[in-house]
């Protein structure tokens, strides 16, 4: 039995007979894998027009929570997913854009906000693509 969510993506992909890696890969049709993995999340994105209609229409609070729910997490499971099958260590990935993220904080450590809700960046921030690459480039020397 699976302990974590990875270790059930991978299972998935096994039984489903989907690509996986343990280390990064960049397969020769990446291009074709990308125009399907971007169709199918646009499908799933397109569900929000439906939750928004809901939401309009006065719908339980329960059931927008539980279109709600079910899109987010159909998303992140397709993204894990790609993920593996790029062999990218998504967990480590997203511990760092979370640095990158904490580092957007003013100079007294508050959140700078724009006139959307959208956090600013403060003077010490730092964009997460170097040590991504870094992590990358270890992993696929390995």
């Amino acid at each position: 039995m699976p302990k974590n969510f990875a270790e059930r993506i991978a299972l998935m992909n096994a039984m489903y007979r989907l690509p996986a890696s343990s280390e990064p890969v960049v397969p020769d049709d990446a291009s074709e894998r990308l125009q399907k993995f971007k169709a199918i999340l646009t499908e799933e994105i397109n569900e929000i027009d439906e939750i928004v209609e809901l939401a309009k229409n006065r719908g339980s609070a329960v059931d927008i929570a539980v279109a709600l729910a079910d899109l987010l997490g159909d998303i992140t499971v397709y993204c894990r997913s790609e993920a593996l099958k790029y062999g990218l260590p998504l967990e480590e990935v997203l511990d760092i854009i979370m640095d990158s993220n904490e580092s957007k904080l003013d100079a007294d450590g508050k959140p700078i906000y724009d006139t959307n809700g959208k956090f600013l960046k403060g003077p010490n921030y730092w964009k997460p693509e170097d040590k991504i690459k870094n992590l990358l480039q270890v992993r696929m020397q390995k």
